[in-house]
């Protein structure tokens, strides 16, 4: 009796045979080797908040002296728009008080002037010869993103807050792994990731509040996400490249991140005043007269 095969069916049969290595044919190829820093700390979740905690009790202000580029990115395209890098000079004392200062690119004159006590803000942008004025909380968006641009983004990237009274969190360790594409290397970062979050009234649910990632071989934050009341990613801030700044360790390159609003800007940071005496005349704008002034809602 003649037996017909299909081809599907040979190859069926003779599946098993490779797996079973019969007529399995190998070949090696090379992976990037991870490589871990040279020392990794590891402190308990207490240790690390209580690290946290004591970085922001010592701090009382900061003058900083920035280069900034903004960015208004189209994600759904795969497009971002770069503008002209301009220098800056950013104000802060605790608890709220702000001033972001920037300066025209080649001219240096004044480009615009933000000021803001924590609840309110104050926009003066002298090409137009007009004053914004406005709540930090305000949820309406402008078409342009960087109109969008408020405060509290500003006061959150300087400094990594302490944890609040109420304040509920966890610390989960976990390592990511980053490729060196040109040296083909692959880095193992070991991480602490801390996760603050706070109890809904009446409720048991948590909301989350803010998500800090640091790096293990300093212990310093390296990432934070901030969410807002409804447990929204709001702004995301990455710390890169720290230095020392006199006797001040601060990252040398900050860059925030607003996902809903589509923007980035990212700051160098050029130089660090920390815990200077900082006056109340330092944070208000001077306003020429016949200035035009908008009411922001």
């Amino acid at each position: 009796m003649k037996i017909n095969c299909r081809p599907a069916a040979i190859a069926a049969l003779s599946f098993p045979l490779f797996l079973s290595g019969c007529a399995l044919i190998s070949t090696t190829r090379k992976l990037p080797i991870p490589k871990a820093p040279v020392a990794v700390y590891t402190v308990t979740p207490e240790i690390l908040v209580e690290r946290l905690n004591q970085r922001w009790t010592d701090l009382s202000s900061l003058n900083v002296t920035v280069d900034m580029q903004a960015s208004v990115l189209k994600t759904k395209e795969g497009l971002a728009r770069d503008y002209t890098t301009f220098s800056g000079i950013i104000l802060m004392r605790k608890p709220e008080m702000l001033r972001v200062y920037g300066r025209l690119p080649v001219i240096g004159t004044r480009m615009f002037d933000m000021v803001s006590d924590g609840k309110n803000f104050k926009l003066f942008v002298p090409h137009y010869n007009k004053v914004y004025k406005g709540s930090n909380s305000s949820k309406k968006k402008s078409a342009n993103q960087m109109e969008n641009m408020r405060p509290d983004a500003f006061f959150d990237a300087l400094a990594v807050r302490g944890l609040e009274p109420g304040d509920l969190y966890g610390v989960v360790a976990d390592t990511e792994m980053v490729e060196d594409k040109a040296r083909k290397h692959l880095f193992a970062v070991p991480e602490y990731i801390l996760s603050i979050s706070r109890q809904k009234p009446g409720s048991q649910r948590l909301t989350p509040v803010r998500v800090v990632t640091f790096n293990r071989d300093s212990l310093l934050p390296a990432q934070q996400d901030i969410y807002d009341d409804e447990g929204n990613l709001e702004t995301q801030v990455f710390y890169s490249a720290y230095q020392e700044f006199g006797t001040v360790k601060y990252p040398s390159t900050i860059t925030i991140k607003r996902p809903q609003e589509n923007y980035q800007l990212v700051m160098t940071v050029e130089k660090v005043k920390q815990n200077m005496a900082l006056t109340d005349d330092q944070f208000e704008i001077k306003v020429p007269e016949g200035t035009t002034v908008q009411n922001l809602e």
